[in-house]
């Protein structure tokens, strides 16, 4: 009898904590508490301003206006980076008869840092020198370039 009250016992306390379990937190929300509609909204206008940024970066760039640097880089490549006074979200760069626009990409190491998506391309640069990548390729297309400035302050 006592094995049969226990057995009884131990299915009772594991109703219960499975019923416990199910109105905690943890069990998945019903139909009506469910708030899918405000989440789908707010990601269908991240979407949308990511789609638009993208429509931007494709975008021919207008060097109009626009500060120009020149960096020499190793091997006799040449880049041209083009700044627009007010808009720090976009530049310019010049590469092998290209311009392409490139979005600025925040660091957490202080370092510039630009992508062109469609072209699959990268510029970072630090207080001594830039590069262009290639992230489709994996590899560098330009290494040790230095504006002018750069290079002045090095010698």
């Amino acid at each position: 009898m006592n094995k049969l009250f226990s057995v009884f016992a131990f299915a009772t306390s594991l109703m219960l904590v499975q019923q416990a379990v199910a109105q905690t937190s943890y069990a998945q929300p019903s139909a009506k508490t469910k708030k899918a509609a405000p989440a789908k909204s707010a990601v269908a206008a991240e979407k949308k301003a990511l789609v638009e940024d993208d429509e931007e970066e494709n975008k021919v760039p207008d060097i109009s206006g626009s500060q120009a640097t020149e960096y020499n880089c190793d091997h006799g490549n040449k880049v041209t980076f083009y700044e627009q006074p007010g808009d720090d979200a976009f530049v310019a760069l010049r590469w092998n008869k290209q311009l392409l626009r490139m979005r600025r990409i925040a660091t957490t190491t202080g370092a510039i840092r630009f992508e062109s998506k469609r072209h699959g391309l990268v510029w970072i640069g630090i207080p001594s020198k830039s590069l262009l990548l290639d992230s489709k390729k994996g590899q560098q297309l330009a290494n040790e370039c230095k504006n002018l400035q750069q290079v002045l302050n090095l010698s």
